[in-house]
């Protein structure tokens, strides 16, 4: 480990460089006419992380559509998988950045920019490990393959078409959460609530299911009377000739109790303006700024993961139907079908049908498999660390996609985590320091 931790400080520059070219590459999902699956940048920033690889050292393959593509080296019966993504959330309120999201920006020991924590720098950091490890001498003996997907922030269409055509791995992890390990993840389940629009009103915001909603823009003829009552019920807003801004704390879903839900606010706001709508009753007499959604599902947690996430992500009033985009992460030990009965209960007086956008099943790995003592090994044995334990986690990672795998890092302990929001970042020795860890851990698995 001396000799790897060596080579680790001596390529850290060049880590640096690469994955500043990866985060100028806004990957944020696209719908488009184009030729690529997810839109052209995601499709770039693909191709340049497998010319990275290529530079590194490994044999690499791209699907001849766009959907994924992995880097592999070495050979045995055995594969070891190491699964990240380079696609990225939406910036939200630009306002709110320091410095432009994909202008990757060093300051203060840290790197500035969208996707260097969530999840380029972490899928970057991983293969800078096994590179150490390769440019130490170590035999390699069984074959690691990095699998990269391309959709991970929406609905996993990259890592499905992986499924269907490719080898999976025998075991491994995603660098994609927390350390010292994530042993269970919550059910991950997307639903739209679709009605008739009966109202006058018109309105559309937010980002995406899994952020909650930073701000959201409305434009009223009673901007006044909304700002006063946005004053009385002391929500931040700006007021912009005769349209309200509505501001938020934008975070990742599965911690959508520590944000603030601009749309649940601006609903709110409305309420007290005497207006009335489907979303607007629905969210007033249910939710409110409940990011557990207690009036529906009651306490619904459990020990092994904690309680069940709700999070309002996206909402659209246009001519003829109101829609809310709902996140919602399931205590492991719940039933999905819990959950739909619970809401459509509650629903179905307010004229509502519920669509089904993606659900992703909760995960369990056992503290004493041989994976999560061999991971758990590797990151005492760096940090001398053996207080924290493995934790259960709302987030949804690749995790899901294969079985004997579960998320490792890159998030430390005591570490600021910003993905999903405004200056996302990471801490340089942090990231160093994740490196040797998963130097370490790919060691011991090639045992």
């Amino acid at each position: 480990m001396k000799i790897i931790k060596e080579k680790i400080e001596s390529n850290f520059d060049e880590f640096i460089e690469d994955l500043k070219g990866l985060i100028q590459i806004p990957s944020v999902y696209e719908e488009d006419e184009s030729p690529y699956p997810f839109g052209e940048n995601i499709d770039t920033a693909l191709k340049e992380m497998l010319s990275i690889a290529k530079k590194l050292g490994f044999k690499t393959f791209c699907d001849p559509k766009g959907y994924y593509g992995y880097a592999e080296y070495g050979n045995g019966h055995e594969m070891i998988g190491i699964l990240g993504h380079l696609d990225v959330v939406p910036p939200g309120d630009l306002k709110k950045w320091d410095t432009a999201p994909f202008h990757p920006t060093i300051k203060d020991g840290k790197l500035f920019g969208r996707g260097t924590q969530d999840d380029k720098g972490p899928t970057l950091g991983a293969m800078y490990a096994f590179k150490a490890l390769i440019d130490s001498g170590v035999q390699i003996n069984k074959k690691v393959r990095f699998i990269y997907g391309t959709d991970e922030e929406s609905l996993w269409r990259g890592i499905a078409q992986y499924k269907k055509k490719e080898k999976m791995p025998d075991y491994g992890f995603t660098p994609d959460a927390d350390f010292p390990l994530i042993y269970a993840e919550k059910g991950l389940l997307q639903i739209n609530l679709v009605a008739k629009n009966e109202t006058n009103i018109r309105l559309e915001g937010g980002d995406a299911y899994n952020s909650v909603p930073s701000k959201i823009l409305y434009d009223t003829k009673d901007a006044d009377t909304l700002a006063k009552i946005l004053d009385q019920l002391n929500f931040e807003y700006k007021k912009e000739n005769n349209s309200i801004i509505v501001m938020g704390k934008s975070v990742h879903a599965k911690d959508s109790e520590k944000g603030i839900n601009a749309i649940c606010r601006l609903l709110i706001g409305m309420n007290k303006m005497g207006l009335k709508s489907k979303c607007i009753d629905f969210v007033v007499e249910n939710i409110l700024e409940d990011a557990l959604a207690k009036k529906v599902f009651g306490k619904c947690e459990d020990d092994a993961s904690g309680p069940l996430k709700f999070n309002i992500g996206k909402i659209k009033i246009d001519d003829s139907h109101e829609t809310l985009n709902i996140d919602i992460r399931i205590p492991v030990t719940v039933e999905k079908e819990f959950v739909l009965d619970k809401l459509n209960e509650v629903i179905a007086k307010y004229g509502f049908r519920m669509e089904e956008n993606d659900y992703l099943r909760s995960i369990y790995t056992p503290l004493d498999s041989e994976l999560v003592k061999t991971l758990m090994d590797a990151y005492v044995e760096v940090t001398g660390d053996s207080k924290s334990l493995p934790i259960s986690s709302g987030g949804a990672t690749y995790a899901r996609a294969m079985d004997n795998c579960v998320a490792f890092g890159v998030a430390f302990p005591y570490t600021e985590e910003t993905e999903h929001q405004p200056n996302e970042h990471i801490q340089l020795d942090e990231m160093k320091r994740a490196i040797e860890i998963y130097a370490c851990a790919l060691l011991k698995l090639l045992k």
